[in-house]
């Protein structure tokens, strides 16, 4: 059965980057050679990325809110901080998917933004996916070669049970919990599982940006 569901974007982005050196957030996207100017950021394009198929994206920074937030605006993006980052990034999906419900919207399509954006068809596909599901399906993740990423959808069933969690939870323990009210998605989309931690990560996107 079709329903209805209107969606909320969040993107979490209040770690510290410690790994990396510098705010991922700010990472060029596509990368370009040192010196160039980029066309966009992994914030700016996340936020692009969740943008046509939500009614708003939310940013969840941390202290990094003062270089983040001009981006967030720019592109007509939220900013909520999370004033206790330190808790891990299930603290600040909380805050993220509170303020969807304050909003008045009963889904939200979540991703990271240490990673390059999802294809705008590929976070279609999954919205779809989930607007077609029956009730049954509280969440719907994309997989690409058998990995679990994001961006990712859950609904109100799903996203009830996020907030009942204590803040240093985590999502994945959830999902597992209520496998059965998961739908995988399979994707043609390597960087729903692609994970940028390190330098070395990052330069190896850049020498393969796919």
């Amino acid at each position: 059965m079709f329903r209805a569901a209107s969606f909320g974007g969040v993107i979490l982005a209040a770690g510290d980057s410690s790994r990396m050196g510098t705010d991922k957030a700010l990472l060029p996207w596509p990368p370009v050679p040192k010196g160039e100017v980029p066309a966009e950021t992994f914030l700016s394009a996340a936020i692009q990325s969740l943008s046509l198929a939500t009614d708003f994206v939310l940013v969840v920074v941390g202290k990094n809110e003062a270089v983040l937030a001009p981006v967030a605006y720019a592109d007509g993006a939220s900013v909520i901080v999370n004033p206790d980052p330190g808790q891990g990034q299930f603290s600040s999906l909380q805050i993220g998917l509170q303020e969807v419900l304050n909003r008045g919207r009963d889904a939200a399509i979540i991703t990271l933004v240490d990673r390059p954006p999802a294809a705008a068809k590929t976070v279609r596909a999954l919205q779809e996916a989930f607007q077609a599901a029956p009730t049954s399906t509280w969440a719907v993740v994309p997989q690409f070669e058998g990995k679990h990423g994001h961006p990712y959808v859950v609904g109100r069933e799903m996203i009830d049970r996020f907030l009942r969690e204590p803040a240093t939870g985590s999502a994945r323990d959830i999902e597992h919990r209520y496998q059965e009210h998961v739908q995988y998605v399979a994707v043609n989309d390597p960087f729903v599982a692609t994970n940028i931690n390190t330098p070395e990560d990052y330069a190896a996107l850049a020498s393969d940006p796919k």
